[in-house]
């Protein structure tokens, strides 16, 4: 913040365009707010850098300076000279400063998203029909936009496990995982469940749980959320509907004392899912197991549609004078259910 109260701003050139952008934000960040994606599979703003993925690759540079003197190096026509990293660097890891310059989507930055797409796609299965991040996956997404359009691989693809079951509420296929540590580094530094890891290495490397533990958490479906790929997967969505069939619209989760903000997806009348919208106010981009699954109560077989009096239904008229035989002047009734939303109770 400077003096004045504001948040501080340095200007560096995104593509040939000079920006005004938060001091000590990442390229990621500082190219997202001018409208500018720079792909990425490993970083996530809510978890600690990890530069994995290398996805994100873009050309920086800075505006050189005389060692000896720290006087600008200026060239014929009296501009100060650039210098140019000799390597590509990642844009989550990189953050801005003033005079920086960068290019996202040079002929190195764009070579080198199609190589990593095609690392990525070398013992990726062809899953997209059956799998059920079809639809929201960054995999396929990237996958059309920087990557070759078609494959050279011809090798036969490691098999590794498929439908292991982490936990009590998540499934995973290992053959998808493209090893971006977002589920790993989740439950280390927010659920404080430090049960994830991999082992082996290489292209064999396999996600885990540590042994005698499993990933059972109350926040354990915030890992199917941020995997960009269809690794892990809602044991209880898994294989019930395409998400391009469904609507999704803005709600408050009731069993939450902070309003966790979420997002309620239904098709046709029936709710199929229910995840978090983030509000870094309240909730960042996280809910609760528990929250998730409020939903099935709606549909549950076993809730009241009719009226009952002492279990046996009952008409509206008959139903209120034997209330009234109970709540007569003088008298206090309380209704009461343990799924009664915050405001209710």
């Amino acid at each position: 913040m400077s003096g004045n109260g504001k948040a501080e701003t340095v200007k560096i050139i995104l593509d040939d365009e000079e920006v005004d952008v938060p001091a000590g934000i990442n390229l990621v960040e500082a190219a997202a707010l001018h409208g500018k994606e720079i792909p990425h599979y490993c970083y996530h703003p809510k978890l600690t850098v990890a530069g994995n993925c290398r996805m994100c690759l873009v050309e920086m540079g800075m505006p050189m300076r005389d060692r000896g003197t720290g006087e600008p190096v200026l060239d014929e026509d009296g501009n100060q000279k650039i210098g140019w990293t000799p390597n590509p660097v990642i844009g989550c890891g990189t953050n801005v400063a003033p005079g920086m310059r960068v290019n996202t989507a040079s002929e190195m930055a764009e070579g080198c998203r199609e190589g990593i797409m095609e690392f990525l796609l070398v013992n990726h299965p062809l899953d997209c029909p059956i799998c059920d991040q079809a639809g929201e996956c960054r995999l396929q997404e990237f996958a059309m936009d920087y990557g070759r359009g078609y494959s050279r691989y011809v090798e036969p693809k490691n098999v590794k496990p498929k439908r292991t079951r982490l936990g009590p509420r998540v499934t995973l296929d290992d053959e998808r995982c493209i090893l971006c540590s977002r589920c790993i580094r989740f439950c280390q530094e927010v659920a404080n469940d430090d049960v994830l890891g991999f082992i082996d290495r290489g292209s064999y490397s396999t996600l885990t749980c540590y042994p005698g533990k499993e990933l059972a958490n109350n926040y354990s479906l915030n890992t199917v959320d941020i995997c960009p790929v269809g690794a892990l997967t809602s044991s209880d969505f898994r294989f019930r509907m395409r998400v391009w069939f469904l609507k999704e619209v803005r709600s408050v989760c009731t069993e939450s004392s902070a309003g966790c903000n979420t997002l309620v997806a239904s098709r046709e009348g029936k709710i199929h899912r229910i995840t978090p919208r983030r509000n870094d106010a309240v909730n960042d981009t996280w809910m609760t197991d528990s929250g998730r699954e409020l939903y099935k109560g709606v549909g549950a077989e076993n809730r009241l549609t009719k009226f009952r009096v002492d279990g046996e239904e009952t008409s509206l008229d008959s139903a209120l004078a034997r209330a009234v035989q109970f709540l007569g002047v003088g008298k206090v009734g309380i209704v009461g259910s343990c799924r009664s939303s915050v405001e209710e109770q």
